[in-house]
């Protein structure tokens, strides 16, 4: 049987065909990606949030579509129509695309949408949900190691492996392309763990890295004081909080004490490393602050990553990392690592149960360590002449 589930037709242009014959009222769509129907009225509400399209046509050729809009429900990946289509009747389902597809007549007949696009280069990746009922099936039952566990418990420990697996073996960075506004500050994602690089583009879509500091810091509470210095309290006894004088000063610091050199005015920003061409190579210049890019803290208290003054209206991306369980059971597990998931389950499992020999769970952990090496080396995606490339540029030669 074939691991491919999906036709060519259906993966390029997420597209799949029907024809009726009179008396079929049920059409099964066999793509990867499920059906989500909220309504077939355009004037529903609901209707937004379906994922794809449904065309029907006489003659089936381009022009000749029109969008169906009525009488049909989708439960399961099952089309029903009210009434049976009509013998011979051309019936297409057009997952959403970037284009809108190619069988809308009109730009709001049209399919648009990046459902399609999603599933681009998902053969790399097998579900998580798939790799608990295969190891269910390939590690659990008589004469096996696990001889009975409960689902449950295998998706705890599919989580947990999934969590760790994430932070430093699998490819589970994500970006976002992200403006930054006068208030210097942008949200961090739904499901941030940490950061891993902060870039800004310039004219020429060349990025240049963005370097945390430890010039500020956001503090984590601001309560008010009395002239005392002692915190003030609220008629429910809490401490009263105000705005941070610091993130202020940070914020305008372009605005903050000038200093005239050679008729040159110059802020603080310049002692830093950025502003003008020659800074940042004067003789004992701190590295840490020899950068023209800018800087970015992590504010903890607002769930908000705060930025330099110069880098305000600046278009950035974002490199994160979260622990791969953002969309649950759905979460994508790279087939290079599935071996490493498989193991990371099997040691959890036996080695949080009473009375199971310790050479066992030695042995489970060893080939834990040994999996999870391997996915790392497999994942890390080097390639010869990508590294021979680079150290052509270093003082000895290559050969190859």
């Amino acid at each position: 049987m074939a691991l491919l589930t999906e036709n060519n037709r259906q993966y390029y242009e997420g597209a799949q065909g029907f024809r009726g014959d009179g008396t079929t009222v049920s059409f099964t769509t066999t793509f990867d990606t499920d059906l989500v129907f909220g309504a077939a009225e355009q004037t529903d509400v609901n209707y937004q949030k379906n994922n794809f399209k449904l065309y029907t046509s006489v003659a089936g050729t381009p022009g000749t579509w029109s969008e169906v809009v009525a009488d049909y429900s989708v439960t399961n990946n099952i089309i029903t129509f009210d009434t049976p289509p009509a013998n011979n009747l051309f019936i297409v389902v057009q997952l959403k695309r970037l284009d809108g597809g190619k069988y809308g007549n009109t730009t709001q007949d049209k399919a648009y949408g990046s459902v399609v696009e999603q599933n681009y280069g998902s053969y790399a990746y097998t579900k998580l949900d798939d790799v608990i009922n295969n190891f269910l099936i390939a590690y659990v039952g008589q004469d096996k190691l696990i001889p009975s566990v409960k689902r449950t418990d295998v998706i705890f420990h599919a989580k947990r492996a999934m969590q760790e697996l994430s932070y430093d073996t699998l490819k589970a960075i994500k970006s976002q392309e992200l403006n930054i506004p006068h208030n210097l500050s942008v949200v961090m994602p739904q499901d941030y763990v940490n950061y891993v690089n902060l870039y800004w583009f310039d004219n020429q879509g060349v990025k240049h890295i963005i370097l945390p500091t430890d010039l500020t810091s956001n503090p984590y509470t601001q309560p008010l004081q009395d002239s005392e210095g002692i915190p003030l309290q609220d008629n429910f006894d809490n401490n009263t909080s105000g705005t941070s004088i610091a993130e202020l000063r940070w914020k305008d610091n372009v605005l903050g004490e000038q200093r005239n050199i050679d008729n040159i005015i110059e802020t603080w920003e310049y002692g830093y490393g950025w502003g003008d061409p020659f800074y940042g190579q004067q003789y004992g210049m701190d590295p840490r602050y020899a950068n023209a890019n800018g800087y970015f803290t992590i504010n903890d208290r607002e769930g908000k990553i705060s930025f330099s003054a110069n880098l305000v209206d600046k278009l950035i991306t974002f490199e994160y990392i979260s622990d791969g369980l953002s969309t649950d059971l759905d979460t994508k597990v790279p087939k290079l690592a599935e071996e490493a998931m498989y193991a990371s389950i099997l040691h959890a499992i036996i080695s949080t149960r009473i009375n199971q020999p310790e050479y066992i769970v030695q042995r489970l952990k060893k080939e834990k360590s040994a999996k999870i090496r391997n996915a790392k080396l497999r994942l890390s995606n080097i390639k010869l002449n990508e590294l021979i490339q680079t150290m052509r540029g270093k003082s000895k030669w290559i050969k190859h």
